[in-house]
Protein backbone atom coordinates (compact mmCIF):
# COMPACT_ATOMS: atom_id res chain seq x y z
CA UNK A 1 0.00 0.00 0.00
CA UNK A 2 2.86 2.31 0.86
CA UNK A 3 4.65 1.87 -2.41
CA UNK A 4 1.45 2.20 -4.25
CA UNK A 5 0.24 5.34 -2.44
CA UNK A 6 4.68 6.61 -3.14
CA UNK A 7 3.88 5.62 -6.65
CA UNK A 8 1.05 7.72 -6.65
CA UNK A 9 2.45 10.73 -4.95
CA UNK A 10 5.34 10.74 -7.77
CA UNK A 11 2.44 10.59 -10.52
CA UNK A 12 0.50 13.79 -9.24
CA UNK A 13 3.87 15.53 -8.63
CA UNK A 14 4.91 15.10 -12.36
CA UNK A 15 2.11 16.12 -13.43
CA UNK A 16 1.58 19.00 -11.46
CA UNK A 17 5.20 19.90 -12.01
CA UNK A 18 5.25 19.36 -16.06
CA UNK A 19 1.02 20.63 -16.30
CA UNK A 20 2.81 24.21 -14.82
CA UNK A 21 5.23 24.14 -17.30
CA UNK A 22 3.38 22.99 -20.21
CA UNK A 23 0.34 25.99 -19.17
CA UNK A 24 3.43 28.61 -19.11
CA UNK A 25 4.84 27.30 -22.48
CA UNK A 26 1.39 27.54 -23.91
CA UNK A 27 1.07 31.19 -22.52
CA UNK A 28 5.09 32.22 -23.98
CA UNK A 29 4.06 30.84 -27.37
CA UNK A 30 0.91 33.23 -27.58
CA UNK A 31 3.08 36.11 -26.68
CA UNK A 32 5.14 34.78 -29.52
CA UNK A 33 2.38 34.42 -32.02
CA UNK A 34 1.09 37.43 -31.13
CA UNK A 35 4.02 40.05 -31.47
CA UNK A 36 4.83 38.00 -35.20
CA UNK A 37 0.21 38.62 -35.92
CA UNK A 38 0.00 41.81 -34.15
CA UNK A 39 3.16 43.58 -33.81
CA UNK A 40 1.32 46.91 -33.78
CA UNK A 41 -0.71 45.91 -30.75
CA UNK A 42 2.60 44.64 -29.00
CA UNK A 43 4.75 47.56 -29.40
CA UNK A 44 1.85 50.30 -28.20
CA UNK A 45 2.10 48.22 -25.15
CA UNK A 46 5.47 47.47 -25.13
CA UNK A 47 6.19 51.28 -25.71
CA UNK A 48 4.28 52.08 -22.58
CA UNK A 49 5.68 49.52 -20.00
CA UNK A 50 9.32 50.07 -21.78
CA UNK A 51 9.73 52.72 -23.88
CA UNK A 52 13.33 51.87 -24.01
CA UNK A 53 12.87 48.28 -25.93
CA UNK A 54 10.36 49.38 -28.55
CA UNK A 55 12.55 48.42 -31.34
CA UNK A 56 13.36 44.85 -30.09
CA UNK A 57 10.27 42.95 -32.09
CA UNK A 58 12.63 39.95 -33.14
CA UNK A 59 11.52 38.28 -29.62
CA UNK A 60 8.46 37.21 -31.08
CA UNK A 61 10.38 34.10 -32.62
CA UNK A 62 12.42 33.49 -29.36
CA UNK A 63 9.18 32.83 -27.85
CA UNK A 64 7.76 30.77 -29.70
CA UNK A 65 10.24 28.77 -29.77
CA UNK A 66 10.86 28.77 -26.07
CA UNK A 67 7.05 28.10 -25.63
CA UNK A 68 7.08 25.26 -27.99
CA UNK A 69 10.02 23.71 -26.32
CA UNK A 70 8.17 24.00 -22.78
CA UNK A 71 4.92 22.06 -23.95
CA UNK A 72 6.64 19.53 -25.48
CA UNK A 73 8.55 19.40 -22.34
CA UNK A 74 5.52 19.60 -20.16
CA UNK A 75 3.46 17.37 -22.52
CA UNK A 76 5.85 14.54 -22.43
CA UNK A 77 5.94 14.75 -19.13
CA UNK A 78 2.90 14.93 -18.32
CA UNK A 79 1.76 12.13 -20.55
CA UNK A 80 4.42 10.34 -19.89
CA UNK A 81 3.32 10.18 -16.03
CA UNK A 82 -0.46 9.81 -16.43
CA UNK A 83 -0.37 7.19 -19.04
CA UNK A 84 2.45 5.78 -17.76
CA UNK A 85 4.33 5.62 -20.53
CA UNK A 86 7.99 4.63 -19.92
CA UNK A 87 8.97 5.83 -23.80
CA UNK A 88 7.76 9.38 -22.70
CA UNK A 89 9.26 9.27 -19.52
CA UNK A 90 12.71 7.74 -20.85
CA UNK A 91 12.72 10.78 -23.21
CA UNK A 92 11.75 13.48 -20.75
CA UNK A 93 14.67 11.81 -18.86
CA UNK A 94 16.90 12.15 -21.56
CA UNK A 95 16.36 15.62 -22.86
CA UNK A 96 16.82 16.80 -18.87
CA UNK A 97 19.74 14.87 -18.56
CA UNK A 98 21.39 16.52 -22.11
CA UNK A 99 20.97 20.04 -21.12
CA UNK A 100 22.14 19.21 -16.85
CA UNK A 101 24.77 18.20 -18.74
CA UNK A 102 25.79 20.86 -20.94
CA UNK A 103 25.00 23.02 -18.13
CA UNK A 104 27.56 21.39 -15.98
CA UNK A 105 30.09 21.47 -19.00
CA UNK A 106 29.85 24.97 -19.25
CA UNK A 107 30.60 25.70 -16.11
CA UNK A 108 33.57 23.49 -15.89
CA UNK A 109 34.59 25.01 -18.77
CA UNK A 110 34.15 28.34 -17.71
CA UNK A 111 36.15 27.71 -14.11
CA UNK A 112 38.51 25.40 -15.24
CA UNK A 113 40.02 26.78 -18.48
CA UNK A 114 40.29 30.71 -17.98
CA UNK A 115 42.35 31.06 -21.03
CA UNK A 116 39.41 29.70 -22.78
CA UNK A 117 37.45 32.31 -21.39
CA UNK A 118 39.89 35.27 -21.99
CA UNK A 119 39.74 34.14 -25.46
CA UNK A 120 35.92 34.63 -25.66
CA UNK A 121 35.32 37.46 -23.81
CA UNK A 122 38.32 38.96 -26.49
CA UNK A 123 36.30 37.89 -29.38
CA UNK A 124 33.22 39.10 -27.83
CA UNK A 125 34.77 42.30 -27.16
CA UNK A 126 35.93 42.66 -31.32
CA UNK A 127 32.21 41.68 -32.22
CA UNK A 128 31.04 44.25 -29.86
CA UNK A 129 33.69 46.73 -30.79
CA UNK A 130 32.70 46.09 -34.79
CA UNK A 131 28.91 46.79 -33.79
CA UNK A 132 29.20 50.19 -31.93
CA UNK A 133 31.91 51.77 -34.38
CA UNK A 134 29.75 50.62 -37.54
CA UNK A 135 26.27 50.27 -36.48
CA UNK A 136 24.96 52.43 -33.13
CA UNK A 137 23.29 55.40 -34.37
CA UNK A 138 22.50 53.99 -37.69
CA UNK A 139 20.62 50.64 -36.39
CA UNK A 140 17.14 51.05 -34.55
CA UNK A 141 17.78 47.78 -33.05
CA UNK A 142 20.94 47.74 -32.20
CA UNK A 143 21.13 51.48 -30.95
CA UNK A 144 18.23 50.62 -28.37
CA UNK A 145 19.36 47.33 -26.55
CA UNK A 146 22.91 49.08 -26.18
CA UNK A 147 20.89 52.29 -24.73
CA UNK A 148 18.88 49.93 -22.61
CA UNK A 149 21.95 48.03 -21.39
CA UNK A 150 23.84 50.85 -20.94
CA UNK A 151 21.32 52.94 -19.00
CA UNK A 152 20.22 49.52 -17.16
CA UNK A 153 24.30 48.69 -16.21
CA UNK A 154 25.27 52.58 -15.76
CA UNK A 155 28.06 51.72 -18.52
CA UNK A 156 29.52 53.20 -21.53
CA UNK A 157 30.43 51.07 -24.98
CA UNK A 158 32.51 47.63 -24.13
CA UNK A 159 35.39 48.32 -22.85
CA UNK A 160 35.06 51.94 -22.62
CA UNK A 161 33.68 55.29 -23.93
CA UNK A 162 37.33 54.85 -26.63
CA UNK A 163 34.93 52.18 -28.19
CA UNK A 164 33.23 55.12 -30.02
CA UNK A 165 36.20 56.86 -31.54
CA UNK A 166 35.95 56.93 -34.85
CA UNK A 167 32.50 55.73 -35.14
CA UNK A 168 29.49 56.47 -36.81
CA UNK A 169 27.67 57.73 -34.36
CA UNK A 170 30.68 60.06 -33.66
CA UNK A 171 31.10 60.92 -36.98
CA UNK A 172 27.50 62.07 -37.29
CA UNK A 173 27.20 63.79 -34.23
CA UNK A 174 30.53 64.91 -33.10
CA UNK A 175 30.05 63.79 -29.95
CA UNK A 176 30.06 60.30 -27.63
CA UNK A 177 26.54 58.88 -26.25
CA UNK A 178 24.98 60.97 -23.25
CA UNK A 179 25.74 58.30 -20.97
CA UNK A 180 29.12 58.78 -21.40
CA UNK A 181 29.02 61.79 -19.74
CA UNK A 182 26.41 61.15 -16.77
CA UNK A 183 23.86 62.73 -19.15
CA UNK A 184 25.50 66.29 -19.84
CA UNK A 185 25.43 67.64 -22.96
CA UNK A 186 27.41 67.85 -25.33
CA UNK A 187 29.05 64.66 -24.16
CA UNK A 188 33.51 65.14 -25.22
CA UNK A 189 36.06 63.35 -24.09
CA UNK A 190 37.32 66.31 -21.45
CA UNK A 191 33.33 65.33 -19.92
CA UNK A 192 33.42 61.74 -19.68
CA UNK A 193 32.30 60.81 -16.29
CA UNK A 194 34.80 58.74 -14.29
CA UNK A 195 32.38 56.85 -12.67
CA UNK A 196 30.63 55.44 -16.14
CA UNK A 197 32.84 51.88 -16.74
CA UNK A 198 32.91 49.88 -19.57
CA UNK A 199 29.70 47.46 -19.63
CA UNK A 200 32.35 44.55 -19.47
CA UNK A 201 33.45 46.50 -16.59
CA UNK A 202 30.12 46.80 -15.16
CA UNK A 203 29.31 43.44 -15.41
CA UNK A 204 32.24 42.21 -13.68
CA UNK A 205 31.35 43.89 -10.93
CA UNK A 206 27.95 42.63 -10.85
CA UNK A 207 28.88 39.16 -10.35
CA UNK A 208 30.84 40.10 -7.94
CA UNK A 209 28.65 41.97 -5.57
CA UNK A 210 25.97 39.61 -6.45
CA UNK A 211 27.28 36.38 -7.37
CA UNK A 212 26.02 34.23 -4.41
CA UNK A 213 22.35 35.29 -5.90
CA UNK A 214 23.54 34.18 -9.72
CA UNK A 215 25.07 31.23 -8.05
CA UNK A 216 21.59 30.44 -5.82
CA UNK A 217 19.62 30.58 -9.08
CA UNK A 218 22.18 28.47 -11.02
CA UNK A 219 22.00 25.75 -8.36
CA UNK A 220 18.40 25.88 -7.98
CA UNK A 221 17.86 25.21 -11.68
CA UNK A 222 19.69 22.46 -11.70
CA UNK A 223 18.29 21.15 -8.25
CA UNK A 224 14.75 21.39 -9.73
CA UNK A 225 16.10 19.43 -12.96
CA UNK A 226 17.97 16.84 -10.87
CA UNK A 227 15.01 16.16 -9.12
CA UNK A 228 12.81 15.54 -12.18
CA UNK A 229 15.39 13.54 -13.87
CA UNK A 230 15.02 11.67 -11.10
CA UNK A 231 11.25 11.21 -10.32
CA UNK A 232 11.39 10.56 -14.12
CA UNK A 233 14.01 7.70 -13.47
CA UNK A 234 12.01 6.64 -10.15
CA UNK A 235 8.46 6.35 -12.13
CA UNK A 236 10.10 4.60 -15.38
CA UNK A 237 11.45 1.84 -13.14
CA UNK A 238 8.26 1.03 -11.18
CA UNK A 239 6.06 0.79 -14.73
CA UNK A 240 8.90 -1.29 -16.06
CA UNK A 241 8.86 -3.51 -12.53
CA UNK A 242 4.73 -3.98 -12.63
Amino acid sequence: VAKMSCFSFLKTMMFIFNGIIFLGGIAVLGIGIWVKVDGGSFLKILGTAAPQLMQVVNVGYLCMAVGGFLMVMGFLGCCGAIKESRCMLMIFFIIILIIFIAEIAGAVVVLAFSSLSKIFIEYLGNVAGKYLREDYGRNNEMTTVWNATMKEMKCCGFHGYEDFKNSTYYRNNQEFPPICCDYKSPCQESSISPLIKGCLSAFESFLSQNGKIVGGVALGICGLELAAMIVALVLFCQISNK
